[in-house]
């Protein structure tokens, strides 16, 4: 997840990443509570999930290009005990491939080339009664350049907070998010899960935010037929990634953070499958080289990235 505080960020993208911080457990962990609590059913479910985007080429303002192709899969199992909690385990595996290029001004050619990524968390979610559901999120995660130290590379995080039905078209509610980061202050802030049926074909939800990527996300979606629906989401990202002990910052930190925009198309022929395809903008980006104790060697903006992706999923 790329929520920790960032303590370079402005005021405005501080509110706005704290908004949509309830991440990846928030819409589809609450349903799930709302829905398979009912059921006394101790069968484990499971579902299978993958994808790859692309951020196409584009400009480096102290110098040069770059571009990122990411590719990941991810297995999330949950199972009810009893009628009322719901518990799983979630485990995510990428890659973010950078290709730099030119005379870049940027920590020399090539300030770091692939970065891994492994993430395994364990939602638990409590159904209090027909209208509170209380949820958590405890995490670990790696995030690192392919040679970096696995123990240097690993942050975790914790997400907790309650929503509440109004009706069928309304749950909101608030939590608290707490996250640590490579070389960087943890973090406490506030967020919030809002998921609103304004019509009977367009919902506003908070949430995992834009398939085939990462982070958490503001999306509104319209359901054209029961098969097809289509969206407009965005959110804040930041991903900070441990170095190997070689290039321009040895066992230093990278950074890269934008604020996507993106166009969905999902298709969805059954309950159990899901097929995305999305292309959007990122906006505000933004590469910064760290040494290896978290002090600044460089940092530059990039031009507006034109990205696009495929992602599906299978429920069995």
């Amino acid at each position: 997840m790329k929520t920790p505080a960032d303590q370079h960020r402005t005021p405005a993208a501080t509110v706005f990443a704290a908004l949509l911080g309830l991440g990846c457990l928030s819409l589809s962990a609450i349903a799930a509570a709302q829905t398979t609590a009912d059921s006394e059913s101790s069968v484990w479910r499971l579902s299978l999930s993958g994808g790859a985007a692309t951020q196409f080429e584009t400009s480096i303002d102290s110098g040069g290009d770059f571009k990122v192709d990411t590719f990941f899969v991810r297995a999330d199992a949950t199972r009810n005990f009893g009628n009322r909690w719901n518990s799983g385990l979630s485990l995510e595996y990428a890659e973010d491939r950078y290709k730099f290029s030119g005379a870049t001004g940027f920590g020399g050619l090539d300030p770091w080339s692939n970065i891994r990524r492994l993430s395994i968390g364990v939602p638990v979610r409590y159904r209090a009664d027909d209208n509170w559901t209380l949820f958590g999120l405890p995490s670990l995660r790696y995030s690192g350049e392919t040679g970096a130290s696995l123990s240097d590379s690993q942050f975790w995080g914790l997400l907790v907070g309650a929503a509440y039905r109004f009706n069928d078209r309304l749950t909101i509610g608030p939590g608290v998010g707490v996250f640590s980061d490579i070389e960087d202050s943890n973090s406490v802030f506030p967020i919030l899960l809002v998921d609103w049926k304004i019509t009977d074909t367009v919902t506003l939800k908070t949430g995992s935010g834009l398939e085939a990527s990462r982070g958490p996300g503001l999306s509104l979606n319209w359901s054209a037929t029961q098969q097809w629906s289509f969206g407009l989401s965005t959110r804040y990202e930041k991903s900070r990634f441990r170095l190997d002990d070689e290039g321009p910052a040895p066992d230093g930190v990278g950074e890269d953070r934008s604020v996507p925009v993106a166009i969905t198309a999902r298709y969805k022929p059954n309950n159990d499958i899901e097929l995305t395809l999305l292309g959007g903008m990122d906006f505000a980006g933004r590469l910064r080289l760290e040494d290896a104790d978290g002090n600044r060697l460089s940092s530059s903006d990039y031009d507006t990235a034109p990205f696009a992706g495929a992602f599906a999923r299978v429920r069995f």
